[in-house]
Parts: structure tokens; sequence; C-alpha cells
């Protein structure tokens, strides 16, 4: 295996990562209005992932940064070919963002209403969004002989496209409902264990159909084959564990789902980097769009010092706010910032 072969898996990687812990921040924000019936009980849910969700959001910057660095040619006319849908992912993730910073900002329950609308809209756009593009590079868009795209912007909407970000965005509703159960306490968790419970099955379903699809419509290598098997097990334990109450095997169940799904389409998809549907000679490969071997030789160095500490800072953020939030926790942080008024004599 050379360095433009591990730097492939190496992005595979890294958004898997992005989709195993993005992905159950994107769940709490789109079931937020569900699972909170009042403004307390929602800003449980925000507050569950607030201390997390802007380091999980660098997987997905440094996956885009690799690609860029790694494979300037697949970087040029994927994002030229899907810029349409990238536009669209930036301002869903702008928006979203902004959802968590100025909530807050004012008292007015419309104000609040309309951000946390704003973020649960932008926090299903999102994997949808992204999973038309996952889909379309393993299933094909029109790429010319030049290596350029060819289509239009109703061609990037491929079937199967579409239905991988129906897939993953079921999936993330999922891991966010198991998640706010092992955040959460009282009536957030109660409906959060209810909505996991409904959604599984759902969950199992979709998988089951995109192994099945991707079976039929593609060359399934053996490998691709094993972990598509593990995945459809992994969906299916996870409605005994949601169902048995067991949070933290379904939450690790719901990860490996995520995680399947996501190494099954780049495993299916190499060694091309893009799929034509125009012609299978105008395919992008990893070897025809590769950087050179020493810029390889760099990142790769790069990688190896950053890359734990990365995965250090991470595990001690989640250790230091491993703890369940509840409606009395935000009661008695409002106490202790309210000002205490001194009376004074006349």
């Amino acid at each position: 295996m050379g360095l433009a072969d591990f730097w492939f898996f190496v992005i595979a990687v890294l958004w898997t990562g992005f989709f195993v812990l993005e992905g159950f921040d994107f769940g709490v924000a789109m079931l937020q209005g569900v699972v909170g019936r009042t403004d307390a009980e929602r800003r449980v849910a925000i507050n569950t992932v607030g201390p997390v969700w802007d380091g999980n959001e660098v997987w997905l910057v440094v996956a885009g940064a690799g690609m860029f660095a790694a494979f300037p040619g697949w970087y040029a006319t994927m994002f030229s070919a899907f810029y349409p849908a990238l536009v669209l992912l930036l301002v869903a993730l702008i928006v979203r963002g902004l959802s968590f910073e100025y909530r807050g900002k004012r008292t007015s329950a419309r104000w609040r209403r309309t951000w946390d609308r704003l973020r649960t809209v932008s926090s299903v756009l999102a994997p949808l969004l992204i999973g038309v593009a996952l889909g379309g590079l393993v299933h094909g868009v029109p790429i010319g002989a030049d290596h350029e795209y060819a289509g239009n912007f109703a061609d990037l909407l491929t079937p199967y496209g579409l239905y991988v970000g129906f897939t993953l965005v079921v999936l993330c509703a999922l891991h966010g409902a198991v998640f706010l159960t092992l955040k959460t306490d009282g009536e957030v968790r109660r409906r959060s264990e209810l909505l996991a419970r409904r959604i599984a099955p759902a969950g199992a379903l979709a998988v089951l159909a995109f192994v099945i699809w991707t079976l039929v419509a593609l060359d399934n290598r053996i490998i691709a084959v094993v972990l598509e098997a593990a995945t459809v097990l992994a969906s299916g334990a996870a409605i005994w564990a949601v169902r048995a109450g067991r949070a933290g095997r379904a939450f690790a169940l719901t990860a490996v789902t995520l995680a399947g799904l996501v190494l099954t389409i780049f495993i299916d998809l190499y060694p091309h980097v893009m799929v034509s549907s125009t012609n299978g000679a105008y395919d992008l490969t990893v070897d025809n769009t590769s950087s050179a071997p020493y810029a390889l030789k760099v990142m790769t160095v790069v990688l190896a010092v950053f890359l734990p500490m990365v995965l250090l800072y991470q595990g001690w953020s989640y250790h230091v706010f491993r703890s369940r939030i509840t409606v009395d926790d935000l009661e008695e942080q409002g106490a202790q910032s309210t000002p205490v008024e001194t009376p004074t004599g006349d």
C-alpha cells in the first residue's frame, strides 16, 4: 500500500469519525423540540452537546482539508460538482453554530424558538446533503474526459445518494436519542428513551434497505460485504439494547452502525475517489488525483504528531462533561448567577 492509498483510508476514517461524533449532535438538535416541552427542558437537551459540538465539527474541517492536500484533483472536481449542495451545507453549518451562540442572548420566547427551529432544520439538512454527496461519489455523477463535472444540479440528486442522506438522518436521530438517555434525567430522559424505541426499528430497516441496494447496484468486495453484514447486525442489536434499557450498549451500537455505513461507501469506492456515470474511463482514482509523494510524507508526519493530541483532548473533554444534566441543575445555576440585593437604610 502506497501513501496515496494510506491517505484515502485516513480520509475515510476522518469522515467516519465525524459522523460517529457529530452524528449525535445532529440527532439531539433534531429532537430537542420533541424531548423538551418547556424552555428549560430544551436547554437541557442543548446543553448535553454544548461543550463538545464545535470540537466534533473539527473532524469535518480536517476531512475536507485532508482531501484538498492529499487529493487536489478529487477535491477540485468534487467541490465544483457539488458546489450548490456544499453552499447549502455551509449555510446550514453556519446557522447551526449561530443558534448555539445566539439562543441565550435574549429572554424572548419567540427569539429562542426561532433559533431552536433553525438549529433543528440545519441539523437535518447537514447529514442529508453530505449523504447525497457520499452516495454520488460511489454511484456515479457525470464527469467528462477532462475530469470536470459535466452535469447540472439535478444530476447530483441521484436516488441512491438521496437514500444515503435519508438513512444518515434517521441514524443520526437515533444516535442523538440514545445520547440523550445517557446525558439527561427526568422527563427529558423518559421521552428520549421512548423516541429511541420508536426510531430504532426504522433505523434498522433503513440500514437493511441501504445494504440491499448497495449489494445490487455496486461491485462489492468481500470486506465490504462483511462490513455490511456487521452494520445490519449492529442496527438490529441496537433495537434490543434500546428496549432493554442498556443505553451505553445502545450508544455503542448506533455508533458502530453509523461507522459501518460510512466505511462501506468508502470501501466500495476504492480505488476510485469519484465514479463517472458518463464513461468508466473518466473515473477519478487514488492514483490520478493524489499529490506528490513528498507532500504525502509531510502530511503523514503531521498526522502522526497531531492526531493523538486531538484524540486525547477530545477524550478528556468528554470525561470532564460526563455528568447527566437536569432541569434542577439549570435552576441552581440560575440562582447562583442572580445578584443578591443588599438592603439599604433610609
